[in-house]
């Protein structure tokens, strides 16, 4: 099987792709500008023997998504699985918000999963079969103060994910959605360590999760055969 994961360098993108690739998956890691962290990432699963190729491309321009996908189908054939993984987080009030912060999340975190999608769904009606997974964030569950754009794009992730399936499915092509909570990555570098306990308080397992506990929630949803349009949120029971 074929997989590509955008936003494949760092966190949780980078543990989605050491799982695939360990399960025997040819994978091809995209990224934007972590090119010495995808650099790294190739050489150590190449030297324990996994099939695993690197690709640049912003994936919220439609031309380079097209040339990843090409890339990719040249190299190894169809895609069988597709993990929409790339986006971006700003905090910030609404009311500071510019049409710039709008339209860059929502290009970054939505529409790239448009144009990734589009690009993949014709070969995989073709051969009725393929999974897709969108993965989306708690917030696009239940809103975040001061993270509305944020928000919204991950809220339109799932929705995307919900009517997809449905008009996939007869097609035998499941997609679905996994939601994290507080995850251990970078995007929550930013809280202290008061902040960081507050948030573990709320969390009734009482810690974040790690990259590689969505990466196990991924993998069972590409092995699984008969989930699809689900949204799986792997909290800590966060919110239940």
């Amino acid at each position: 099987m074929v997989a590509i994961v955008t936003g494949g360098a760092k966190g949780i993108g980078r543990a989605i792709v050491v799982e695939l690739a360990k399960k025997g998956i040819q994978v091809v890691l995209n990224y934007r500008h972590s090119e010495k962290q995808a650099i790294k990432a190739k050489q150590e699963l190449l030297e324990h023997g996994y099939e695993i190729e690197i690709y640049q491309a912003d994936v919220a321009k439609k031309e380079e998504v097209q040339r990843l996908v090409a890339y990719t189908k040249e190299k190894w054939g169809e895609v069988d699985i597709l993990v929409n993984n790339a986006g971006i987080d700003k905090w910030q009030l609404f009311t500071d918000m510019t049409d710039e912060d709008w339209n860059e999340m929502l290009a970054n975190n939505l529409t790239s999963a448009f144009y990734m999608t589009k690009e993949v769904v014709p070969d995989m009606i073709r051969k009725k079969k393929g999974c897709i997974i969108n993965i989306s964030s708690i917030w696009g569950i239940t809103g975040a103060s001061c993270e509305v754009a944020y928000s919204v794009s991950k809220a339109g992730m799932d929705g995307l994910t919900k009517a997809l399936a449905k008009e996939l499915a007869p097609s035998n092509i499941r997609v679905n959605s996994i939601a994290p909570g507080a995850i251990d990555t970078d995007m929550n570098q930013n809280l202290n360590k008061e902040e960081r306990k507050e948030v573990e308080n709320e969390i009734p397992l009482g810690r974040f999760g790690t990259p590689e506990d969505i990466a196990k929630c991924v993998m069972w949803l590409v092995e699984d055969n008969y989930t699809t349009g689900q949204v799986v949120s792997p909290n800590g029971g966060w919110v239940i």
